[in-house]
């Protein structure tokens, strides 16, 4: 494949969202499926029954789900490399400037968290059903406040999900 920003590269893993590319000067990134790019060369009818991938995947989602082992989440090209300035409303006062990657880290890590408690609070012996609905219901409610950092995930498939009504 030829990509207009990355280069040349060789689409590695194929989901039902992204290409995963392997760029010859860029790295492995993941672009949409609807981008345009020119194919250099296609390999056809070489299809695995079970790719490398689905196997990853299915074990990062087990050990995700139980222990504390957190996902690689990318933060988006745009802010690679980008500060964060908190400037107070009195003159007085310094402004701190913090990287947008360690503030996008802690939020990625406050969803992590956030996704223990509702799996401790799911798989509870000593809650009845109505409290983990309740307390789901919560959870739910925090996720939608944390939607406004979704400008800053890579992959919308990580951002943060709230009730939809």
């Amino acid at each position: 494949m030829e990509h207009a920003e990355y280069g040349v590269g060789v689409v590695t893993n194929v989901t039902s969202e992204l290409y995963w590319i392997t760029f010859i000067d860029n790295g492995l990134e993941t672009v949409t499926i609807d981008t345009e790019m020119k194919i250099i060369e296609a390999v056809d009818d070489e299809v695995d029954t079970v790719s490398f991938y689905e196997v990853e995947k299915t074990l990062r989602n087990l050990l995700k789900q139980y222990s504390d082992i957190s996902e690689i989440v990318p933060i988006a090209d745009k802010y690679k490399g980008g500060t964060l300035t908190l400037s107070p409303a009195d003159a007085g006062l310094a402004s701190k400037d913090i990287p947008i990657e360690t503030f996008f880290h802690k939020i990625v890590m406050v969803r992590d968290r956030i996704r223990v408690m509702e799996q401790k609070i799911n798989s509870s012996k000593n809650l009845d059903d109505q409290e983990k609905i309740d307390l789901q219901q919560y959870i739910t409610r925090i996720y939608g406040s944390l939607t406004t950092f979704n400008v800053l995930f890579k992959n919308s498939s990580q951002n943060f999900k709230g009730s939809s009504k």
